[in-house]
């Protein structure tokens, strides 16, 4: 064996299975004659004896997210081949959640993070690769990955394809936000149709994903802080080609992985667990990364659900201003100083474990040692001078969430921390959105949308297209929503998710009626129906539960196996069931 395998005793790579058993000149015919740019005359005996990494972006022409990937797979793999491993580049799907957002589309988008980690899984099984770089731009795809990473258990390293640079509009910097709430805003005779027009051609005016703290960057700065990316190489706007030199650099940094057998579950521990929900709580992330953590935990066998999720959230100083809250996007943090200088300012007041080990084969706290706060920036404060003392997510527990709601009230004031209204109930979006779009809906409504769970949607949709629509009509502050759904990483306002247990299984969000007295306080973290429990009880008698219309296809297989929203509504057992992993067949 080469010296590019120098670890082999120690670890046995899963190819040889495929390339060194019996029967295995059957299956080389199929390696020898497939020309590629970097293997103009097809694989040769050499190559065949070297480790094979398989290369996984999530490129489509959907959407702006994912266009840029499949150009930084090509340095990737020329980074893996230049360091002694043999590239297998191969695309896995991606749903686009602003596209899905606002329709029955949006049914998909969970499930399809399921369907990417199991695809990815699948190919890796079935050709026997050793190793993944994974490249991702879409929400979905981020968590999908780095799940399928940790499932497999093979040397991995994850890169974020970028964000979309800011549009301009009337001298302001816009997102895909700025849209969704600009059609509230005509709706309410706010912005002419002119306007909104000239507002969506230049909303998103480059390759990249959205560009505020929404999903798909807050689970960039997971990559970082989990350990699984490379330091800084979240940061850059997908159409700069520093992104290129970062996916060189990946495909090197997972062959050294493969030398110093270094799997994706020596990285992914329950501490770098606790950094990845300290980025997100620092910068105000999406809450979504409250359903991708505890999922990315079960693929390792760790116990890590919403509520070991509550303790860091409540002792995490908020400090980074970022959309949809505050001021600033992805580019205006990288420009400040990017990823590596939030993990800094954290790791030196004691909020991070600087002892983990990343992707650089290094610790944390060895690959922030030169990193230095920028003075010169307004984006990320210092942990003793933070924009708030806790977290900019918050989650709660009452009678209405015994499993636990989570809530973003990065951007919030204290003042409107504490909300009492009267419930208006609808059992879809549609019917929601019907409502808000005929203002048929008043201040200190408490809007409920219900069966839109992980099993009851099926799919727990984002109610994005609603909350904008509201908060674009002026009524942010006015009203509150509650959802067994999920919302986007660009909602804001008083908007309450993730609700646990469900509608459809049961849980008391099925039990309201028009004109309950709830009351949400996210400084206690609390959620709560003004009912008695004999009342609940008596309401729980005559309950029968809604049934959804998908009995085939792929949301029917997901409503089979999905899990609650607590533990990540994730679909299967993990490694805590796993009799034998992929690495060691």
């Amino acid at each position: 064996m080469s010296k590019d395998t120098k670890n082999s005793n120690q670890y046995q790579l899963p190819s040889r299975n495929v390339l060194k058993s019996h029967g295995c000149e059957a299956r080389k015919t199929m390696l020898y004659n497939i020309q590629t740019d970097l293997y103009p005359n097809g694989l040769s005996e050499e190559d065949l004896q070297k480790p094979f990494v398989g290369v996984v972006t999530a490129w489509n022409e959907a959407a702006p997210c994912n266009i840029a990937l499949a150009r930084q797979a090509q340095p990737a793999k020329k980074g893996v081949k230049e360091s002694g491993g043999t590239p297998r580049e191969f695309t896995t799907i991606t749903v686009t959640d602003g596209i899905a957002n606002g329709h029955q589309g949006m049914k998909s988008s969970l499930v399809s993070r399921e369907v990417i980690a199991d695809s990815i899984e699948l190919t890796v099984r079935g050709h026997g690769y050793d190793a993944l770089v994974g490249i991702a731009g879409c929400d979905k795809s981020l968590p999908g990955m780095m799940m399928a990473m940790c499932r497999l258990n093979v040397p991995s390293v994850f890169m974020y394809g970028g964000s979309i640079l800011p549009g301009k509009f009337q001298d302001r910097d816009v997102t895909i936000v700025d849209v969704f709430e600009g059609v509230g805003q005509r709706d309410a005779g706010k912005m002419t149709d002119s306007e909104l027009l000239q507002l969506a051609k230049v909303a998103c005016p480059s390759a990249g994903a959205c560009g505020g703290q929404f999903t798909a960057n807050t689970m960039a700065c997971v990559s970082e802080a989990i350990g699984l990316a490379l330091p800084g190489s979240s940061g850059a706007p997908a159409p700069y080609e520093s992104r290129d030199e970062y996916a060189y650099f990946s495909g090197q940094a997972v062959m050294n992985l493969i030398n110093n057998n270094i799997k994706a579950r020596d990285i992914v521990t329950l501490k770098a667990l606790e950094n990845a929900t300290t980025i997100v709580a620092a910068t105000g992330g999406s809450t979504n990364a409250v359903l991708h953590l505890p999922a990315i935990a079960n693929e390792c066998g760790i116990d890590f659900d919403v509520f070991a999720i509550e303790k860091i959230f409540k002792k995490t100083p908020y400090i980074a201003d970022m959309k949809p809250g505050g001021k600033y996007v992805a580019k205006d943090l990288y420009e400040a100083g990017g990823v590596q200088m939030v993990l800094k300012v954290l790791l030196d007041a004691g909020f991070i474990h600087g002892d983990c080990l990343t992707v650089t084969g290094k610790t944390m706290a060895e690959n922030l040692r030169d990193v230095k706060f920028n003075a010169n920036q307004k984006v990320v404060y210092h942990p003793d001078k933070p924009l708030s003392s806790s977290g900019g997510v918050v989650v709660l527990k009452g009678n209405l969430a015994q499993d636990g709601a989570v809530v973003k009230i990065a951007g919030m004031s204290k003042e409107s921390l504490v909300f009492k209204g009267v419930a208006r109930c609808f059992d879809s979006e549609e019917d929601c959105f019907k409502a808000v779009e005929q203002k048929k809906y008043r201040a200190g409504d408490v809007l409920v949308i219900r069966y839109e769970g992980p099993k009851g949607g099926p799919g727990m949709r984002e109610m994005l297209a609603t909350t904008a629509a509201i908060y674009g009509q002026g009524m942010g502050n006015k009203v509150a929503l509650i959802t067994d759904g999920r919302f986007s990483g660009g909602t804001r306002g008083f908007c309450v998710g993730h609700i646990s247990p469900e509608a459809s299984v049961g849980g008391n969000i099925a039990l309201l009626k028009d004109g309950d007295e709830i009351v949400i306080d996210a400084i206690l973290g609390t959620i709560d129906v003004l009912l008695s429990d004999q009342e609940l009880q008596n309401r729980r008698a005559k309950f029968v539960s809604k049934n959804n219309d998908y009995t085939s296809g792929a949301l029917w297989k997901f409503t089979q196996t999905v899990g609650s929203a607590r533990y990540g509504a994730v679909t299967h057992g993990g490694a805590k069931v796993e009799k034998i992993s992929y690495d060691k067949l």
